[in-house]
């Protein structure tokens, strides 16, 4: 003190990064213990078979290679983008109940869907979703993503802009009954499109292939950055779009491009597995419960959480009653839904 010197505490080296590093080890830590849970349940998924678990995978390595691995890994793409959507949304409007289907683009991809198989019924031929109809399967992806994308599009012009945040939320809403609205007088007018629509809304992954798994992984890298570089944004909103403001975030343009981020992430994810519910909301409150983050690293573990979550549901669908396979979309909403009543029920109970 004589020399002018200022003390540990005072200047902010010891004292202060102490809790910095602990946090940041934290993360470390769990983003690890995700990375070895994936791995796990990636093995899982390697095994998991219509006939039981087999290891044997020297003796069924085109099976493995073909069918299973492809769609554990794109289990864990889709999950993977679900979750970094559903904490987008939750950091962009300020909301943890926010989920990544808010803006329509749930109801979107299902009416993109009903419109396909409508039209195919109606020319006279039927368009089945399995697995050997390549054709069908692209029509029904393609279709699915633009519908998404048209529905976040519709909410966007009818708040004219991501400017004013409830806004866009009441527009969504209002897409989302509309949409859905429209999708169910197409099934009126072709019933034989139930079927097909019936398995979208239920959420499966088991036309996941390598095609699948490109887009995904392509839509992972290139939304992840995008997100990951508007973290501080994000940061910066939870004190209030005014304190937002005067820190210099320029609020019209960060909302814009993490809707169209969160949009290009749910389109992906639902054309490739249909509506699975609940991983982007579920993921960044396990996140949030388990560590004390920035949304830089939120962003990451709720992807990764969301990979998880979705990859486990997967392995559990094969394998719960074999040899049928139950909808993933359906376990995921039983699942979540018991989470939140849970976490619900503790915070009634504090």
């Amino acid at each position: 003190m004589r020399n002018g010197s200022m003390p540990a505490s005072a200047a902010g080296s010891p004292t202060r990064l102490r809790p910095i590093v602990a946090w940041r080890w934290t993360a470390w830590r769990f983003g690890g213990a995700l990375a070895v849970a994936a791995v796990l349940v990636g093995l899982c998924g390697l095994a998991a078979g219509s006939e039981g678990w087999s290891f044997a995978w020297i003796d069924e390595w085109e099976l493995v290679w073909s069918i299973r691995a492809p769609r554990t890994l794109g289990a864990l793409l889709a999950g993977a983008l679900l979750g970094l959507a559903g904490a987008v949304a939750q950091g962009l409007f300020r909301n943890p109940l926010a989920d990544p289907y808010l803006l329509g683009s749930a109801a979107g991809a299902g009416l993109g869907v009903v419109l396909v198989l409508s039209a195919g019924s109606l020319a006279g031929g039927t368009i089945q979703l399995a697995a050997a109809d390549g054709l069908a399967q692209l029509g029904l992806v393609g279709a699915a993503f633009v519908g998404a994308l048209a529905g976040v599009s519709l909410a966007l012009a009818l708040a004219r802009g991501a400017a004013r945040p409830m806004v866009l939320l009441l527009s969504g809403v209002v897409v989302g009954v509309l949409l859905a609205a429209l999708s169910d007088l197409l099934m009126l007018l072709s019933p034989q499109a139930m079927r097909g629509r019936q398995v979208f809304l239920l959420g499966t992954t088991g036309f996941l292939g390598w095609d699948s798994v490109r887009v995904l992984a392509a839509t992972l890298a290139l939304t992840l950055p995008l997100a990951v570089c508007f973290a501080r944004a994000l940061d910066a909103l939870v004190l209030g779009e005014h304190s937002a403001t005067s820190l210099g975030v320029h609020l019209p343009r960060v909302r814009l491009l993490l809707v169209a981020a969160m949009a290009l992430c749910t389109g992906s994810a639902v054309a490739q597995t249909g509506l699975v519910a609940f991983v982007g909301l579920v993921a960044p409150h396990l996140v949030r419960r388990c560590v004390v983050v920035t949304h830089g690293a939120l962003l990451a573990l709720s992807a990764l959480t969301g990979g998880v979550l979705l990859q486990a549901a997967d392995v559990a669908a094969r394998s719960l009653v074999a040899p049928q396979e139950l909808p993933v979309g359906v376990l995921t909403a039983v699942l979540g839904g018991a989470y939140l009543l849970a976490l619900l029920r503790r915070r009634v109970q504090a």
